[in-house]
């Protein structure tokens, strides 16, 4: 694993723990974000409770080369996700550019992290 690869990885691991809590515990940006998207809160939760899991299979991946790709799998897709509701309310770019930028970084570290998934042909 490279250094850049570590960094990235930290970094986002932070990140998606920050938000994930935040989300989970209800904090007032991210209720007026989801109401702004016009989800329910109850979205909100399992948002958190799913970014919480993709940050624990960045840790693990520390140890663990595979989780790091399936946790870029996994926090891609609600990146991807986040950046499609922003796009459904009609959102500027200027609230949708954070989620679209998260995506690019964990698609970085996805790609960065596919040789661990790689299997030996001989």
């Amino acid at each position: 694993m490279s250094v850049i690869s570590i960094i990235l990885q930290s970094l986002l691991a932070a990140y998606f723990i920050f938000s994930g809590i935040a989300k989970v515990i209800g904090a007032k940006y991210w209720s007026d974000i989801f109401n702004d998207l016009k989800l329910p809160q109850w979205f909100r939760l399992v948002t958190g409770i799913v970014q919480l899991i993709g940050a624990a299979a960045l840790v693990i991946g520390y140890w663990y080369g595979w989780a790091v790709v399936w946790a870029g799998i996994w926090l891609g897709i609600t990146m991807l996700a986040a950046c499609l509701a922003h796009l459904r309310v009609k959102d500027p770019f200027s609230k949708t550019a954070p989620a679209m930028v998260f995506l690019v970084l964990v698609l970085i570290l996805f790609i960065m992290n596919t040789n661990h998934l790689m299997l030996p042909l001989s």
